[in-house]
């Protein structure tokens, strides 16, 4: 069996894959294969005659296209057919929404590697840079966290300063009055927002993302555009856009908001316009936007516009004082400070010259949600959750060095190390995954598939940085006041877990769903033969996955037998990476090889296994950020410093990978299929991969705990204030205090071990009672001393925390209340 699977298929896999030459090749090699079986098993003459007749009439059959067609390929059209799922046209615009990019190649098992080498790093043009360096610093410096808190908004101030220096247009074009930055700029703003607070950076980053801008970027009227975009570019307006409904969350393609296309009075005429009825929330911005989007599915009963009764989704632009319109009631999404809240209305009435792009932009509106989605989706969240993680490695790592426990630094400790290395291996891969993936956007691409890949395991591994922080800094972190640095990113960070498709829902249906139609070479062109009734378009393009499936399975399984060593990557690659590479092309065939075999086993019933689906869709993910952070290491120059980091990081990815693989295989229905995958296809040598080892998370967290360039590149863009009242500028102060002193605090030490140096009891001097001795007896000089004394005063503030008189929380419900009041 296992001969014939080696001689056999392989030849037939080229042939199909790559036309005839290789067919004849295959013809005569298994000619003389089955030669050989007959004289070795001793076969008759005009037994081995039939034999090669029959070898020759499979031979006619694949030779001749037309018989092969009519013979085979159409049974198989006919099951096909019958075996795909209706299709209505809003499932059909998700799937097909968007670009596929270097996930294909991850997909279809035979990544080329120069291609990756290819893509340009994002860079920041001069004025993008100083926009960054200027004008957000700027805002970092006027926003502080418990301000925001206490007043539950942003100061006015800082909302002029958002609207008159251009951050509600920085994606709309300078034609228009915006700034028509990158995608990439575009990511750096709202991550360096997010390492100060979360109320500019979701101000920020909802009008730039998927709403009443790149809507009418795309899809607008002439007359629509020359409105809006120089409003929203100056700030005139503020935007927001109304999707989810109570009863359609993460299955937003199923809302229930209606409207029906009838004549009613606008501006004093009879027009053709829209009676909509709808009930929104969660929608950010919404209690102080201006004008906002509105997705509602549209009717048109009585045919005013055409034949068709039910129209679809539809999206249009609604001033937010239109008649009818109920808004400016709030939510608190776990408190915070960004404004979020419901819009409403009922039997509301609209001019159809409200619908973006206008009445023949009616019923589009799916679509044209699906196709922007990936870029504000690849830039958003990812920012934002890279942001907090940036924060997190620096903040929490100069406490680890400044705050000690049992006369030693925490973050020197074994299990305060393993918390740190998390954090850091984390943000490099995360800040490694967002920066390419904006770089897609800005080379044209809507890859959806990847937005799904970043938004998930970038928030999902956010969630553990913060974690991991919070565990760290214990107390600091639990007691919410001016002092705390992390406490209310710590609430917020589910927010990025649940919004702009829940993470659970994106992991079990999205990533593998999505991606195994849209990156599979093959599937996509079956499923459009099928539903258009091309038989030989579907025999082309099922003869071609044959192909594609067997030759991916042996090669998975040579690479697996030979440990992947021979697998060729370029030379220009750095050596210590070369291994990576090599195994990442072997995982990316056994992908390839397990997909097909889910899906041709289990077919529509792959759908609802969703834990095989979801790691299935691990595996896609975890090589792609293991390739991001490939990319990122070498196109910043192979930064040694950085090389623990790069590192820790892709071995983590190699892990998990190969535990969904294992996952997927455990938990296969066919158990012979499980059996052929596990020992001739992905382990026939066993797992590869360990758990990184305990000496490189050793080298991470000294990177984190030690001033250095390792620290600043892996917390690039992290608002730094100066002030000794800033949580941050003191912690920074303190940490370099605290380097500073080590060496004459281990003198001390180094004296009392020799017996030079006996304090006696140190009573009442309070912590630092030890170095006022040393002094007096001439251990440490003034000088030295002065720099301790420094440095405990650096630390007792940042160990601090914030403490309010008995009444503080009724005083701050009373005026919450007070204010909320007002605002409804």
């Amino acid at each position: 069996m296992i001969w014939w699977f080696l001689v056999f298929l392989p030849p037939l896999a080229g042939a199909l894959a790559y036309g005839r030459a290789p067919l004849f090749a295959w013809f005569g090699a298994s000619g003389v294969w089955l030669a050989a079986l007959a004289s070795a098993e001793g076969w008759s003459i005009g037994t081995t005659l039939v034999a090669l007749a029959g070898l020759a009439v499979a031979f006619g059959v694949f030779l001749i296209v037309p018989l092969r067609r009519a013979l085979i390929s159409a049974p198989i059209f006919t099951a096909f057919r019958r075996a795909l799922p209706s299709m209505s046209q809003t499932e059909r615009d998700a799937l097909e929404a968007g670009t596929v990019w270097w996930e294909g190649e991850l997909f279809a098992g035979r990544p080329d590697w120069t291609r990756l080498a290819a893509y340009p790093w994002p860079k920041l043009s001069a004025e993008e840079q100083a926009f960054l360096d200027n004008e957000t610093s700027e805002l970092c410096r006027l926003v502080k966290d418990w301000e925001t808190t206490g007043l539950q908004d942003m100061p006015q101030s800082v909302w002029q300063f958002i609207k008159d220096k251009g951050f509600l247009g920085m994606i709309i074009p300078k034609e228009y009055g915006g700034k028509g930055y990158s995608a990439f700029a575009h990511s750096q703003v709202i991550t360096k927002l997010s390492t100060r607070s979360s109320a500019p950076a979701v101000t920020v980053m909802v009008p730039n993302s998927l709403g009443p801008a790149e809507l009418l970027l795309h899809y607008g009227t002439p007359e629509q555009k020359q409105h809006y975009l120089p409003r929203l570019a100056a700030g005139q307006e503020i935007p927001a856009f109304a999707l989810t409904s109570p009863w359609a969350g993460s299955d937003a393609a199923s809302i229930p908001d209606a409207g029906v296309v009838c004549k009613g009075q606008w501006q004093g005429e009879e027009v053709l316009g829209m009676r909509v009825s709808f009930d929104k929330r969660y929608i950010t911005l919404a209690p102080v936007c201006t004008v906002f989007g509105l997705a509602f599915r549209l009717y048109d009963p009585d045919h005013l516009l055409g034949q068709e009764a039910d129209l679809g989704i539809t999206c249009a632009l609604v001033p937010h004082d239109h008649p009818g319109v109920e808004i400016g009631r709030r939510h608190f999404p776990l408190n915070a400070v960004w404004m979020n809240g419901p819009i409403r209305g009922k039997d509301v009435f609209m001019p159809l010259d409200f619908i973006i792009g206008g009445p023949k932009m009616a019923g589009q509106g799916w679509r044209m949600l699906m196709e922007c989605l990936a870029a504000g989706r690849s830039i958003s969240l990812p920012g934002s959750n890279t942001g907090m993680q940036k924060l997190t490695a620096r903040a929490v790592g100069a406490y680890a060095r400044v705050r000690y426990q049992f006369k030693t630094a925490i973050g020197r400790f074994e299990g305060v190390e393993e918390a740190l290395t998390r954090i850091g291996a984390n943000t490099y891969l995360c800040d490694a995954a967002r920066i390419m993936t904006a770089g897609a956007i800005d080379l044209g691409e809507k890859p959806s598939v990847v937005s799904a890949i970043v938004k998930y395991h970038v928030t999902e591994r956010a969630r553990q940085t913060v974690n991991d922080g919070m565990d760290v800094i214990g107390g600091k972190g639990i007691c919410l006041g001016p002092q705390n640095f992390l406490g209310r990113a710590y609430q917020q960070i589910p927010v990025g877990i649940t919004v702009e498709g829940a993470n659970i829902l994106t992991r079990s249906l999205i990533l593998f769903g999505q991606g195994a139609i849209r990156c599979h070479p093959y599937v996509l062109d079956e499923m459009h033969a099928a539903q258009q009734g091309d038989l030989k378009a579907f025999d082309r393009a099922f003869w071609g996955h044959i192909g594609y499936s067997v030759s991916s399975g042996v090669r998975a399984m040579v690479m697996g037998l030979t440990g992947s060593h021979f697998v060729g990557v370029p030379s220009d690659v750095a050596p210590e990476t070369r291994r990576y590479y090599q195994q990442l092309t072997r995982f990316s065939a056994a992908f390839a090889f397990i997909s097909d075999i889910s899906m041709g086993s289990m077919g529509g019933a792959l759908k609802r296994k969703e834990k095989l689906s979801a790691r299935l869709g691990d595996i896609l993910s975890l090589m792609y950020l293991a390739t991001a952070t490939l990319k990122r290491y070498e196109s910043e120059g192979r930064q040694q410093g950085d090389a623990p980091l790069m590192h820790w990081a892709i071995w983590d990815c190699m892990f998990r990978a190969q535990n969904a693989f294992e996952g997927v295989i455990a938990n296969f229905p066919n158990r012979f299929f499980a059996m052929i995958l596990r020992r001739l296809v992905v382990f026939p040598l066993g797992r590869p991969y360990v758990v990184p080892s305990d000496q490189l998370g050793h080298e991470v967290a000294r990177a984190l705990i030690e001033p250095s360039a390792t620290r600043d590149r892996l917390t690039a863009d992290v608002y730094l204030p100066t002030e000794l009242d800033e949580p941050l500028g003191a912690l920074e102060a303190a940490l370099l205090a605290t380097v500073e002193a080590e060496p004459i605090e281990a003198k001390v030490k180094k004296a009392q071990r020799d017996g030079r140096f006996k304090p006696g009891l140190l009573v009442g001097g309070g912590v630092d009672a030890l170095w006022v001795r040393a002094r007096e007896a001439g251990i440490i000089t003034a000088e030295e001393f002065v720099v301790l004394q420094r440095r405990g005063e650096l630390r007792d503030k940042v160990i601090r925390v914030d403490d309010f008189p008995f009444d503080f929380g009724l005083k701050s419900a009373s005026s919450a209340t007070t204010r909320l009041k007002a605002v409804a």
